[in-house]
């Protein structure tokens, strides 16, 4: 019997776990996101570290990434908007993570951009601690300037 996918949108085993076990890809920003807050739930936290831009992946703090995945019981994930068109290669996925902290239900209000690159969908990170100057390389690997690339939606 296998079980619900946290993301709410089927069975785990044919939803998010492919993508956890790199057997898929995210085909939308959307989907990355419903995948991220699966792997949230699941614990799943070198997929979070993978699914993030590329250039930002060294500056997160994976343990603090694993303790918040770990205290929390996560409830379910709410989808408010998606706008899959930004412009050719960015995303915008606003959503609300319901989760349980141990005392009280929480509710995690986001708008989270995405960027593609090499046909595949990253997370921009807005809370990683970088130094990038506006015209050094983008941090998602485009070769664009950051301030031609990602820069306006950080």
């Amino acid at each position: 019997m296998s079980d619900a996918c946290p993301c709410g949108q089927g069975e785990y085993e044919n939803c998010c776990q492919p993508l956890h076990l790199g057997q898929a890809v995210a085909t939308s920003a959307e989907q990355l996101m419903r995948s991220r807050y699966s792997a949230f739930a699941k614990h799943e936290i070198n997929y979070i570290q993978n699914t993030t831009a590329l250039g930002q992946q060294q500056a997160l703090d994976m343990q603090a990434i694993a303790d918040w995945s770990r205290t929390n019981q996560w409830l379910k994930l709410e989808i408010v908007q998606a706008n899959e068109k930004l412009d050719k290669t960015h995303a915008l996925v606003e959503f609300k993570a319901h989760y349980h902290d141990g005392k009280q239900t929480q509710i995690h209000h986001e708008r989270s951009h995405f960027v593609r690159q090499d046909g595949l969908w990253y997370f921009l990170d807005p809370t990683t601690e970088q130094t990038i100057t506006m015209k050094q390389a983008c941090i998602c690997g485009s070769g664009k300037k950051f301030k031609q690339c990602c820069a306006q939606f950080l």
